[in-house]
């Protein structure tokens, strides 16, 4: 066994759940794009009202220290320094005539703001 493989079976995973909805919803989107190298990225980064707002994009890289979950053919990633802020989070699709977009409930949330994408 090459030391590629072992590697890979041994990357740390992470505590962020994806809804069936938003997984296809990142297939559609990849599929709309031609590309089957992205995976979605979740990360905080320091911002917003209350000091932190999320980031949700799609990636090419895997970064070191990053956390990856698969489901079911959808790759989410997560860097090691946002692991924390995000354990038992969970991704979902909304599509409604009032909001259509990716929505993440996030359990570590302590509060909102009017913003409504930041937490303490």
């Amino acid at each position: 066994m090459s030391t590629d493989v072992s590697e890979k079976t041994e990357m740390p995973t992470h505590e962020v759940a994806l809804s069936d909805v938003a997984a296809e919803k990142v297939r559609s989107l990849l599929a709309q794009e031609g590309r089957d190298d992205l995976r979605l990225r979740v990360a905080v980064q320091p911002g917003g009202c209350s000091g932190l707002i999320y980031q949700l994009y799609f990636d090419e890289r895997i970064l070191d220290g990053d956390a990856v979950r698969d489901f079911d053919g959808v790759e989410v990633v997560v860097d090691k320094m946002s692991v924390p802020y995000l354990s038992g989070a969970s991704i979902d699709f909304e599509d409604t005539i009032s909001k259509q977009g990716f929505t993440i409930d996030n359990p570590n949330a302590e509060g909102s703001c009017a913003c409504g994408d930041s937490f303490h």
